[in-house]
């Protein structure tokens, strides 16, 4: 029996975003037609796909099977929606751009003010995540530009290097290293430190220059985000590893110091990552150019 599509896109809203409610918010159908929608594709292969049985719904087996058939399918509806996109010039329509968090808040709100500037006709959706997540929007294809700050490694995937970041160690003011005027590597060892979560490519970075000197993080707290970070050394609860434009406000405020250690250079790349064979719109190559410049 043919697939009811529109059944399989209940299906997938209600996979993707953890439940009937939430999945009912995101088509703007009522949270009812959604369960008729799964209960009528479950009925229609004969087989469960979601779990009931718990607060909240579970893929079964069979469900995070065709889950995972179903990203790939509207995947390629996208990539067609894409390539008559690409078609229409820079006259109008939608630019998303998928940014990890340091680049999406101290980076890229000037960039696209020179975009908006230049292609007024054109809407901006800008999405902020770590890079992982910023990874998989891509090979999603929810994204057309994505920029990320750690590491990345997929068949899929071209990186490009877009720019250099330095990286510094942050401490709330008047902290006793900062009475040296450089600190020894290994007194970081005897720190807390204030970490990003998993996932995250400033963390990723940080956990691997120290690593490098045969320190392992001493962590004291998980914040999901750079400002939670800079907020909780400045009240003393720990040191940190951020991107030197990232510190840049708190320190010129006097509420954080930079530690100068001995030795201990971070200095990473932010990369565009771009999908093989994927077709590029006229936005995104627009976009692109901008990304070039100084």
């Amino acid at each position: 029996m043919a697939l009811n599509l529109l059944h399989l896109r209940a299906f997938a809203a209600v996979a993707e975003h953890g439940g009937f409610s939430h999945a009912a918010k995101r088509l703007r159908v009522s949270q009812p037609a959604i369960s008729k929608a799964v209960r009528e594709l479950e009925s229609s292969l004969d087989v469960a796909l979601i779990d009931r049985s718990g607060r909240v719904p579970r893929l079964t087996a069979a469900g995070t099977a065709l889950f995972a058939r179903a990203r790939e399918l509207f995947s390629v509806e996208r990539l067609a929606e894409e390539e008559l996109h690409a078609m229409r010039g820079v006259q109008r329509g939608v630019l998303r751009v998928g940014a990890s968090t340091t680049i999406a808040t101290y980076l890229l709100p000037t960039l696209l003010g020179r975009f908006h500037e230049t292609h007024p006709s054109i809407v901006l959706r800008v999405a902020s995540a770590n890079t992982r997540a910023v990874a998989r929007m891509l090979l999603e294809r929810r994204v057309d530009v994505a920029l990320v700050e750690g590491p990345v490694a997929h068949s899929q995937l071209e990186v490009t290097e877009w720019r250099r970041d330095e990286m510094i160690v942050i401490v709330t003011a008047g902290h006793p290293l900062t009475r040296r005027r450089r600190v020894p590597v290994r007194a970081l060892a005897d720190e807390a430190f204030i970490v990003r979560e998993r996932g995250s490519g400033t963390r990723e970075v940080a956990e691997q220059a120290l690593a490098a000197h045969g320190i392992a993080v001493r962590q004291a707290m998980e914040l999901g985000s750079t400002e939670a970070i800079k907020q909780a050394v400045a009240a003393g609860l720990g040191v940190a590893i951020v991107s030197r434009s990232a510190a840049r406000d708190q320190l010129a405020l006097g509420r954080i110091e930079e530690l100068h250690v001995a030795d201990l250079t971070i200095d990473r790349a932010l990369s565009r990552l771009e999908l093989r064979g994927r077709p590029v719109s006229a936005a995104a190559r627009a976009f692109e150019q901008i990304l070039a410049g100084p």
